[in-house]
């Protein structure tokens, strides 16, 4: 059986991943207390109906027994099952706005006397026991709808204990780096396609802003580096176990130099047999 344990933030996007999961074949269980899990999975080990690939969330809304979590997933191990977690996380004004915009209720403010930013706080400190052994992290804060089930479909169309899935996101460091980024490249110190009247209102994935960025040398050498460096990395990370990676590259604005280094990065990496996805986050802006 291939399971995976949704947890996060609320409003984040669980609810788009169960949707994007689904889709490709999952079998669906929400809002599931920890202490249910072992016991739920052995009632699909034992069904006749054979389920596959299962996805269960289990959140906040479950109350004081999020804490049983840790001792369910040591259960699950003893049953001999494996599993990947998947962490959803967004930045604070985000997850205010989408309250603000779909009135929904966040499951601790009753205890915060409706302060919503205390709930999120406080949700934030549970989770982050959970966030910290997660498999893979999924920061929606600047991901619409639609990019956050193309994510979670490109991480699970395949078996995810196959291969390790690596994400590179190019992006402006004037509007912050990415929240779930595993390598942080700064590309700032290369000459800025920005100043040329020609190219300030193109993007890295034209023509003449590629031949404009990689005619330095000093760009050349630098994304020479820049593969050694994640190639050696790799092989280190999955012999730690670990399934995602997310590499980000930054420059000023995120529609330029990083956009032009994010793409040369995924096309390296295109043949090594690794879950490959891309985001621009701020080529728009």
């Amino acid at each position: 059986m291939e399971l995976v344990v949704i947890t996060g933030l609320s409003g984040a996007g669980k609810s788009r991943a169960v949707d994007a999961l689904e889709d490709i074949g999952f079998f669906c269980a929400d809002n599931m207390p920890p202490k249910l899990i072992p016991t739920f999975i052995q009632l699909i080990i034992n069904s006749k109906e054979i389920r596959e690939r299962v996805a269960i969330v289990t959140d906040i809304r479950v109350g004081g027994s999020f804490k049983d979590l840790f001792n369910a997933l040591d259960d699950i191990k003893a049953m001999g099952c494996q599993f990947k977690i998947l962490f959803f996380d967004a930045n604070n004004e985000v997850l205010l706005r989408r309250y603000k915009e779909t009135r929904r209720k966040h499951p601790l403010i009753d205890e915060f006397n409706g302060s919503l930013i205390d709930a999120i706080e406080a949700e934030r400190t549970k989770l982050q026991p959970a966030r910290q052994i997660a498999d893979y992290i999924i920061d929606s804060s600047n991901l619409t709808a639609i990019e956050c089930r193309e994510r979670v479909s490109m991480l699970f169309l395949d078996n995810p204990s196959k291969s390790m899935s690596i994400h590179c996101i190019s992006f402006g460091y004037k509007y912050g780096i990415p929240n779930d980024s595993d390598l942080v490249f700064d590309v700032r110190c290369l000459p800025n396609p920005f100043y040329v009247n020609s190219l300030k209102e193109r993007t890295g994935i034209e023509k003449p802003v590629i031949d404009f960025v990689m005619k330095w040398d000093q760009a050349k050498e630098l994304i020479k580096k820049l593969f050694d460096l994640i190639d050696y990395l790799i092989p280190l990370y999955r012999t730690e176990g670990k399934s995602q990676l997310v590499i980000s590259i930054g420059c000023t604005g995120g529609r330029h130099r990083s956009v032009v280094f994010a793409e040369l990065i995924r096309e390296h990496l295109s043949n090594e047999g690794l879950i490959l996805s891309i985001h621009h986050r701020d080529i728009k802006k």
